[in-house]
């Protein structure tokens, strides 16, 4: 039997995602795989807009990432909340072109470095979501541990070598 560093070890498949949205008038959306959905509005009214969601999305998986890490030091975090600032584009497309990012993470035994390790590594190795953004936009994390404030850090996004 062959192990995954063999180069005659098969190689896993694509990951395969699906959702849908479904219109709901005016410029409002139900979006979700079935039985788990979501509102987003387009006039970003009611409801997150679309670029206000891909920023969540972006703060959800790089914290999902940042937890794990943290956690797999037997440092638990006690609160988590990330604050998210998109500068886009004037002109259509108005697309994001710089990201600030401020991580506020609580726990007592959380280390520093530690933190901004798990923040870099969410970035450039294992968000999904931050890894599907184009690779000229900055992006600069900033922690907040424990209540005092570090200076921010500009993150190198994983993108694919080609």
């Amino acid at each position: 039997m062959s192990s995954p560093t063999q180069p005659d070890a098969p190689r896993p498949g694509p990951v395969i995602t699906k959702s849908e949205i479904t219109w709901r008038g005016d410029r409002s959306f139900d979006a979700g795989p079935a039985g788990r959905t979501h509102r987003i509005d387009g006039a970003a009214k009611v409801a997150p807009g679309p670029v206000e969601t891909l920023l969540n999305s972006l703060a959800a998986c790089s914290s999902l990432d940042v937890l794990d890490i943290i956690e797999k030091r037997r440092t638990p975090v006690e609160r988590l909340a990330v604050r998210l600032a998109a500068e886009r584009r004037p002109d259509y497309p108005r697309r994001i072109m710089r990201l600030e990012i401020e991580f506020q993470i609580d726990g007592a035994q959380i280390e520093r470095e530690q933190a901004e390790r798990a923040i870099q590594l969410s970035f450039e190795r294992y968000c999904s979501v931050a890894g599907s953004l184009a690779p000229d936009i900055i992006a600069e994390t900033r922690l907040t541990l424990n209540g005092e404030s570090f200076p921010a850090v500009r993150q190198k996004i994983w993108s694919p070598t080609i």
